[in-house]
């Protein structure tokens, strides 16, 4: 279905104009991107500190990250309002490395990794990365966040973290035993403001939440002159500048390290790049530049010191809703963050770590998203959710990540591949074997499992409802088939869907499309758009607006359902054998076919307002029609089939058949279906006990009537009375989408088990 979007959304800032000129550009870049480039400085400085903080890197590593993330990221990469720096994304990968290698040999990972982003951007290939199910992603950032979170609360507690999540989980009583009065007052002050800040509105609320958290537990601890310990710089940002080194030994490590923070980073980026998109309708994303814009900036980083780069997706959102509209924001933020890093480094050296770790905690419980959660289990992909972050907590990033990837793909291939199968017993000697979907050889065990369940000597059919049969399956069939009909049973395989048996042999076995597009059921507004008229047959502009929708409709049937329809239609291209002459209502909601499961062939309609059969004065277009029916289509019956919220039976009801015009004159030819509903009709008061409104226990006698009326015409009446031909009428009501029968003096539920779900 093609959804209706709503593009007046308050949080997308204006579209920018295609081709603005220098002076136009500068304006916007002062009105829109100076100030929102202040307001993500504000939130980058804290983050970036606390990510290096938790990272196990010096603390000026994340300001250095953040700085060559906001320039050159933002200057060189492809989507024109992300923001770039350190992300909490890979504080656990960086960690383990600077745990295993140093601080200076992971830089030269970083290095590495930015390289290898630049060739996967060159290569082309960015698109790919989005391949990764977004349930692994949203599991990994989960896991990522409880891992920094099971860290940093000890530090809170003022103790230290462990070196893993299981360790920093059974030592949490002894720290909460031991905890000290000081970090917990400034870590729980922080912690407080991230949680109400968002609920506060004005002016105020528009400072960023972190920023005010880290400024009040600083100052809560100068306030009361706390001892507690505090970020020591080993000077500004320029001397904080540290060359990487090779390792010495360890290549499989170092390039395991090299892949993991490039792929990690590479699809962090591209995520948060098409979620960003999604924020504003100014230019698209280019993923390959995209990709080598972060390359650059992680080569960059690493030499200089910093930490790795990727697209940070809380500050590309805070860039958006403070109006930015060019890259320039991001590349002003990171000189912001630099000029703040050369000459206020002092301020920093205030901050205790306990505020950091109140920061980190709540980041860290951030990235556990309910909506995610919920989102998985929906789609049934909990399993995966789960499994991801019990894997990145207890074992690590990456292979945590691999184990929910190879859970996603095991469920897509068993969604995918593996077919429903299920035994029914119609009556004591026949059962019914329902398969639907793609019936391979790897549901070769459900399959020959299911039809052994079906007892000896019965009658089976096999419904094949399948869009892919190979060969396997065939002779798994064709040989149970032949088992069954050798002791005593009788089996006939009903080919519903749009393999049949044939295929398996005649060639290497190919999916099929079903039969009809899901839209085959889908009115016209729910599926077409302005922009979906754009064929060969609407676009032409001479093309009248009130027959667009009736030729996009074609050029959908043409795409998606004729070559289906063809082989079907190539058998009756010479002549017509239709079973039953159906007579409905004219009422756009009532679908012949589609109630009746009937394909090309079957019926013989004819419609009219109210499914009404003249008397007196008859109607030679139906009459002729019934006469064509029964004696040269030799039909075996006749349906006469009404409708909920009849707009005929309403007139009638109004006394619509005695106003003037060619509608009243119709409707008159009902007076006769009016007058037995006044008069009480049997038909009435079982439509009525079944909760029908008055509408439709008159919709339901006008067939009742019908059919009476059918039954002394002069060409049905006397092929009823030979045996030639059955009468029937049947009422569709439309809130339901149920089918009830109607005969001369009740009404018949026909789907109780439907009825009663």
């Amino acid at each position: 279905m093609t959804a209706q979007l709503d593009r007046s959304s308050p949080a997308e800032p204006p579209v920018p104009d295609a081709n603005p000129t220098p002076r136009d550009r500068l304006t916007s870049i002062a009105r829109y991107d100076v100030p929102a480039s202040l307001v993500v400085f504000l939130v980058a400085v804290p983050l970036s500190i606390g990510i290096a903080v938790a990272s196990g890197a010096p603390v000026m590593a994340g300001l250095i990250a953040a700085v060559i993330g906001g320039i050159l990221a933002g200057a060189l990469g492809g989507s024109p309002l992300q923001v770039s720096g350190p992300a909490a994304g890979l504080t656990v990968v960086v960690a383990e490395l600077v745990n295993q290698f140093g601080w200076r040999i992971t830089c030269l990972i970083t290095v590495f990794a930015g390289v290898l982003q630049v060739a996967l951007g060159l290569s082309r290939i960015a698109r790919q990365a989005l391949a990764i199910s977004p349930v692994v992603v949203h599991a990994m950032l989960a896991g990522i966040g409880i891992t920094i979170a099971l860290q940093q609360i000890h530090v809170l507690l003022g103790g230290e973290s462990r070196s893993s999540a299981v360790a920093n989980i059974t030592s949490l009583p002894s720290s909460i035993l031991n905890a000290e009065a000081a970090p917990v007052a400034i870590g729980g002050v922080v912690v407080a403001l991230m949680l109400l800040w968002p609920r506060i509105t004005g002016p105020l609320g528009k400072v960023p939440g972190p920023l005010v958290a880290v400024v009040a537990g600083t100052c809560l601890s100068l306030a009361f002159s706390m001892n507690v310990e505090r970020i020591d710089l080993p000077g500004n940002l320029i001397e904080a500048v540290e060359l990487p080194a090779f390792p010495e030994g360890q290549w499989a490590a170092f390039a395991t390290g090299v892949l993991t923070v490039a792929l990690i980073a590479s699809v962090e980026s591209l995520l948060s790049a098409v979620a960003i998109d999604k924020m504003h309708s100014g230019r698209r994303t280019n993923f390959d530049r995209e990709l080598m814009g972060q390359g650059a900036a992680n080569m960059v980083s690493g030499v200089a010191g910093g930490l790795p780069v990727t697209g940070v997706i809380v500050r590309s959102a805070t860039n958006v809703r403070s109006g930015a509209r060019s890259p320039a924001s991001a590349v002003l933020h990171g000189v912001w963050v630099l000029i703040f890093s050369v000459l206020f480094i002092g301020v920093v050296e205030l901050v205790p770590y306990a505020a950091l770790a109140g920061l980190l905690v709540m980041i860290g419980v951030q990235l556990v998203k309910l909506a995610d959660i919920r989102s998985a289990k929906r789609t049934g992909d909990v399993v995966v959710y789960a499994a991801t972050v019990v894997g990145v907590v207890t074992l690590n990033l990456l292979e945590g990540v691999l184990i929910g990837l190879a859970i996603s793909v095991l469920l897509v291939l068993r969604r995918v591949l593996w077919a429903r199968v299920r035994a029914e017993q119609l009556t004591e000697d026949s059962w019914r074997v329902v398969v639907e979907g793609s019936l391979s050889f790897l549901s070769l065990p459900r399959l020959t499992r299911v039809l052994q369940s079906v007892p000896a000597g019965r009658s089976v059919t096999i419904e094949l409802t399948v869009d892919f049969l190979d060969h396997a399956v065939y002779d798994a069939l064709h040989e149970w088939t032949k088992q069954y009909e050798a002791t005593g049973g009788t089996v006939v395989v009903d080919e519903v869907g749009a393999v049949d048996m044939a295929s398996a042999t005649a060639g290497p076995p190919t999916r099929m499309p079903h039969m009809l597009s899901a839209r085959t059921f889908m009115p016209w507004s729910q599926w077409q758009t302005v922009d979906s008229h754009s064929g060969p047959f609407t676009a032409d502009a001479v093309t009248p607006a009130a027959l667009r929708p009736v030729l996009a409709g074609v050029e959908e049937y043409h795409r998606r359902s004729a070559s289906s329809m063809r082989p079907h239609l190539e058998k009756l291209s010479e002549f017509q054998d239709p079973d039953t002459f159906f007579l409905s209502c004219v009422d756009s909601r009532v679908l012949p076919n589609t109630i009746t499961s009937a394909g090309p062939g079957d019926l013989f309609t004819v419609r009219n307002m109210g499914n009404l059969i003249p008397v007196g004065d008859p109607d030679t277009s139906l009459e002729a029609a019934l006469e064509y029916g029964v004696n040269t289509l030799a039909i075996s019956s006749v349906v006469v089939c009404g409708h909920s919220g009849c707009g005929a039976m309403r007139g009638l009801l109004a006394d619509a058949h005695d106003a003037d015009g060619v509608v009243g004159e119709w409707l008159s030819h009902g007076r006769a279906s009016l007058s037995a509903f006044r008069s009480g009709h049997p038909v009435a008061r079982d439509a009525a006990e079944l909760g029908f409104s008055k509408i439709d226990q008159l919709a339901m006698v006008n067939v009742a009537v019908q059919l009476q009326t059918l039954s002394r015409h002069a060409v049905v009446g006397k092929a009823v009375a030979e045996g030639r031909l059955k009468v029937v009428g049947l009422f569709f009501d439309i809130p339901t989408a149920r089918v009830v029968l109607v005969d001369a003096a009740s009404v018949t539920e026909l789907d109780q088990e439907l009825v009663q779900n």
